[in-house]
């Protein structure tokens, strides 16, 4: 549906063909539509309207249909370009500037019919999730977790910290049959060991100095839902085993108590430590690696996806402009590409974080490359410790448990 109840998509019919018939074609497979004769009324028809997505067609490197291309990407807006001619230089120009893509005509209305498709479903997705971007590494992501959601098994989610695996998870529960029950998340590496097994498991009323009384443990309080456990590579031994044993007997013990209790809950774990090279120094059982590596998804760092720095800068300042009531006029253009070329150690939390600050001190003008950070502006920054890629994408060789 469209953000206020106006089109969704929105096709400018500088070119009478194939436009009519994209149009016609949406219309009859229920995506509702809006037509704009010229480039002159663009903008306040998308004022009017709203739209999911805009389709663009005639002179689309003209300078005011680019203008109109970057104040709808600020507002979240996906545009679709179809150009005159066959120009790499140009097209290639136009995706840099936001353009979710750009075809050269003629096209097949047909075929683009299902383009619309796969951009609203995606975008509808990303925006569900967080999972925001457009590059080949994060429509792998997503395509990975819609794969991933309809069934039960163990999930498990490498990448380094500020990724954003959290996010992966909850897509991968909201998606799922189990979304509208419990979503459970624990920090494995946050809590002690002599708390972990209370904590994950339960303890019964004198189980141990200080038990006053009887804890219900997180595996029973996600009882047909999702349990997360992060830092999965911070489990204590001791802990390992008894982890294991409930992932096979899918029942859990309190401590200090006798009676296994029964529980319905799926999985997904998550670690930004190679996990495979613990299994070989002996530092994780490889049992239980197996049972958790069922499904496996690789979240690579914001370096691996840098076309997506632009969309993410853009919906962090308008979740933080909106949160703060802060006026926000843009980023120029030096300053966007200086945080593309930066590596963000700290990966997307550390992006986010630098946003905020910038709306919130730099209210009611356009952000320069004199307001971003020294360390960012001269790009020095200490990388962390990649998770092998080939180790985390390991869910299909034959690692069921």
């Amino acid at each position: 549906m469209a953000r206020n109840g106006g089109a969704t998509v929105l096709i400018t019919l500088a070119d009478v063909e194939p436009a009519v018939r994209l149009n016609a074609l949406l219309e009859s497979a229920g995506i509702s539509t809006s037509v704009v004769s010229a480039v002159d009324n663009l903008s306040a028809e998308i004022r009017r309207t709203r739209p999911e997505l805009i389709v663009l067609t005639g002179n689309i490197a003209d300078p005011a249909v680019r203008q109109v291309v970057r104040d709808q990407l600020w507002e979240g807006t996906a545009v679709i370009g179809l150009a005159d001619v066959a120009d790499p230089q140009l097209i290639e120009r136009l995706r840099s500037i936001g353009f979710v893509d750009v075809y050269t005509k003629p096209v097949v209305a047909e075929e683009l019919v299902d383009v619309v498709k796969r951009v609203l479903e995606r975008r509808r997705l990303a925006e569900s999730t967080g999972l925001v971007g457009q590059s080949d590494a994060i429509r792998e992501v997503l395509g990975r977790v819609e794969q991933m959601a309809p069934v039960s098994s163990t999930v498990l989610i490498q990448g380094e910290s500020g990724t954003g695996k959290e996010l992966v998870a909850r897509a991968i529960h909201q998606l799922s049959p189990r979304r509208g029950r419990p979503f459970i998340a624990v920090n494995v590496g946050a809590l002690p060991e002599t708390l972990l097994e209370s904590e994950l498991f339960g303890h019964e009323k004198g189980a141990f100095t200080g038990a006053a009384e009887r804890r219900i443990g997180r595996f029973e309080l996600a009882d047909t839902g999702t349990l997360f456990l992060d830092e999965i590579g911070d489990i204590p031994p001791a802990t390992q085993v008894k982890l294991l044993r409930v992932l096979e007997e899918r029942e859990v013990t309190r401590v200090g108590g006798t009676i296994p209790i029964k529980v319905n809950v799926r999985v997904v774990t998550a670690t930004n430590q190679p996990l495979r090279k613990l299994v070989e120094e002996g530092r994780f059982r490889s049992d239980l690696y197996y049972r958790l590596n069922v499904l496996s998804i690789y979240l690579p760092p914001l370096r691996e996806r840098r076309a997506d720095i632009p969309l993410l800068v853009r919906r962090f300042v308008r979740q933080f402009s909106a949160q703060h009531d802060r006026p926000f006029h843009g980023i120029a253009a030096d300053a966007m590409q200086i945080m593309s070329d930066y590596a963000w150690p700290g990966n997307v939390r550390q992006l986010k974080n630098l946003i905020e600050s910038m709306v919130v001190l730099a209210p009611g003008r356009e952000i320069t490359a004199t307001d971003i950070p020294a360390e960012v502006r001269e790009g020095s920054s200490l990388l962390p410790v990649r998770v092998p890629q080939v180790a985390a994408r390991s869910a299909e060789a034959g690692m069921a448990g």
